[in-house]
């Protein structure tokens, strides 16, 4: 054992006094040693200690990528009824993209997780990640960027829904194939962990020891959940949504300190824009130098028009670019990456943005767009926004406009009852899908200011053993 990981079986003791209890953990096995390891390790510690009130169930999603993995899943699914652990097999059956199969494959992987964790009624979901998986991701991300990297995260939220733990993120691989073999348990090698063209396996090979990555993890951990709490603290002071699609800046938030400016202007960057990251570092240069300097402007930086007046910075949907999506009764679906949707109506409806909004007078669209509260969606005319709306900046609300959701079916508008039938919230594309618990301050403030439902907190009493 190396001197920064800890030993398997003390890392998954920990972790479960760690959880908030009674809870039903969904572990997800592929059969290869980290995710094997992780199984037994938690079966024998709930077993050893029932006072805990912990109980298992398990999952193994086949890819259905090559040769053999369904025999394999068989394999894991045998190992699960002799130690009494409810098991499914999640295929995943949809095509293949011909490119970004890895991303592809993540995607669906925890999307069927998901799934399965719904049908077992579980809790949480943790996975097998390793303290090597660790340092391959720190040493392929340390090429692309000179900036500390937070490396893969020890706790994540799912669509909201599920967090997806990882209890062995500072134990070593060597470690727990050590505990296997004690236990006279065998694993499966995916013979894709040896194929060099992934970047992953290229890196494995070339990765040299570091003795002091995990306190540079742990250290990177903690800036990064302060600046999550200081970029909060910016939006509460210096932020303002209008209308659900107009941000303001104030001229003082605009000079805080330069780190929180970054953060908070990236992220909202990419909700504006509904992408699901920040914009990378030159860009993230070009929009602080506009927005701090003291020349009105405008500028457009990843598919959002930054407005710098005298009152402050604007910022919105650029209207190019903005594609329809078309639901059927029953069907639910991201637009536009800022809107969620589901149709419950009994007509196919679609969602666009205003048609010729330039050309006509933007009052005939406030109509339609809605503001929400935290009792629901409502015409933004009962809210009073309609004065406040008049004092804005005309081009930026114009534009703003150009960019709000428009229902429709069989090309006319819906009628006030039928669009009640269709849930539309906003979709923060950077947390909505993959949350990390470090940005879990930054962006449930963000659904405050949006009046959105706050993101599902943490299963956890503890971390590091302190108590949160």
């Amino acid at each position: 054992m190396s001197p920064e990981t800890a030993p398997p079986q003390q890392a998954i003791l920990q972790f479960l006094l760690s959880l908030q209890s009674p809870a039903r953990i969904l572990v997800a096995i592929s059969g290869g040693s980290d995710s094997t390891g992780l199984l037994l390790l938690l079966d024998e510690a709930v077993k050893a200690a029932p006072h805990l009130k912990m109980s298992l169930c398990a999952a193994t999603v086949d890819h259905a990528l090559r040769a053999g993995s369904a025999d394999e899943a068989r394999e894991v699914a045998a190992l699960c009824t002799s130690l009494g652990i409810p098991h499914t097999n999640m295929i995943w059956e949809s095509d293949k993209p011909k490119t970004g199969i890895m991303a592809a494959a993540r995607e669906a992987r925890y999307g069927l997780l998901a799934t399965a964790a719904e049908s077992f009624e579980a809790d949480l979901i943790v996975t097998g990640h390793t303290f090597d998986d660790q340092r391959e991701t720190l040493q392929m991300r340390g090429m692309r960027t000179e900036q500390i990297s937070t490396g893969i995260a020890d706790a994540v939220l799912f669509n909201r829904r599920f967090w997806i733990l990882r209890p062995l993120l500072f134990s070593s691989r060597a470690d727990i194939r050590a505990f296997l073999k004690e236990r006279g348990v065998p694993w499966i090698d995916d013979p894709s962990n040896e194929d060099v063209t992934y970047e992953r396996v290229r890196t494995r090979r070339k990765l040299s020891a570091d003795a002091g990555a995990e306190r540079n993890i742990r250290a990177a951990w903690e800036a990064r959940l302060a600046l999550s709490a200081r970029g909060a603290e910016w939006l509460d002071r210096h932020f303002t949504l209008h209308g659900g699609l107009l941000g303001q800046v104030t001229p003082d938030g605009l000079r805080q300190d330069r780190a929180v400016l970054d953060y908070a202007l990236g992220r909202l960057t990419a909700v504006f824009g509904g992408q699901p990251f920040a914009p990378g570092r030159a860009h993230m240069a070009h929009i602080l130098a506009s927005a701090t300097g003291s020349e009105p402007g405008r500028m457009t930086v990843g598919r959002v028009v930054f407005d710098l007046r005298r009152d402050g910075l604007y910022l919105g949907r650029e209207s190019r670019g903005i594609l329809p999506l078309v639901l059927q009764p029953g069907e639910a679906g991201v637009w536009d990456g800022r809107f969620y949707a589901r149709n419950g109506s009994a007509a196919s409806i679609e969602i666009q943005a205003p048609k010729d909004s330039g050309a006509q007078d933007t009052s005939r669209f406030i109509e339609s767009i809605t503001a929400q509260t935290r009792g629901g969606w409502i015409p933004v005319t009962s809210t009073g926004m309609r004065e406040c709306m008049q004092r804005l900046p005309k081009g930026a609300w114009k534009r703003a406009v150009a960019s709000a959701p428009v229902l429709s079916a069989e090309g006319n508008l819906l009628s006030e009852e039928s669009a009640r039938m269709v849930e539309l919230t906003p979709y923060f594309a950077p947390f909505d899908r993959f949350l990390t618990r470090f940005d879990f301050i930054f962006a449930n403030r963000l659904s405050a200011v949006f009046a959105t439902a706050p993101y599902a907190r943490l299963p956890l009493r503890s971390i590091d053993g302190k108590t949160i």
